[in-house]
């Protein structure tokens, strides 16, 4: 008898089963995004602090980032900014040189489950391209301040991996260290804001 393949598939707390390997938008869960997301640290978890800096921090963080810097947002895209690390909640957030190390699998991973992601939410599976870049340079700005405020580095060698941010915006921005639970709640009342204003 041949061996069965490897389990592609993870059980979530709200009891959906999620293929890894072929996601579907019905089987995606805000509250099992939120929930894993407050407990993925950030930076493998090398932050200064008594919490994690988690990926859910961070994502409210890029979408207060990317309102803060857009002219009239689209809520329909604050909430793709909310959701920009929305697949890590299942696979974790690698950080670049590990991502590099592991290959082009891990980017074909994190499309699938972005795609699935999106269109359970009412978003195109593929954002627009210069949606898509406004997101990123608000990532860069909100990794430049984690670099330099609780992950140890310099501003120059933050400058160097993250690009010379708008000094006058990272001076009024403010990162939150708190409980999981507390994180979590503040991801889903957001999400419930952006996701009443897009419908």
């Amino acid at each position: 008898m041949p061996p069965s393949p490897p389990r592609a598939w993870q059980r979530m707390l709200s009891g959906r089963r999620l293929d890894l390997l072929d996601p579907t938008p019905v089987d995606i869960e805000i509250e099992d995004i939120a929930h894993g997301l407050a407990f993925v640290a950030r930076w493998n978890g090398q932050t200064h602090g008594d919490w994690p800096y988690s990926v859910a921090e961070h994502s409210l963080l890029v979408e207060e980032i990317y309102t803060r810097m857009t002219p009239r947002p689209a809520a329909k895209w604050q909430l793709a900014a909310l959701l920009h690390d929305a697949p890590e909640y299942v696979i974790g957030d690698m950080i670049s040189p590990v991502k590099a190390a592991v290959g082009p699998e891990y980017g074909r991973l994190d499309e699938r489950l972005t795609a699935a992601v999106h269109i359970r939410f009412g978003l195109p599976a593929s954002l627009p391209a210069a949606v898509k870049r406004q997101i990123k340079a608000a990532d860069r700005l909100s990794a430049w301040l984690e670099a330099t405020r609780i992950a140890g580095f310099s501003e120059a060698e933050a400058s160097r991996f993250f690009g010379h941010p708008d000094q006058e915006l990272a001076r009024s921005l403010q990162l939150h260290l708190r409980p999981p639970a507390e994180t979590r709640a503040a991801f889903l009342a957001r999400h419930r804001e952006l996701l009443a204003l897009s419908g």
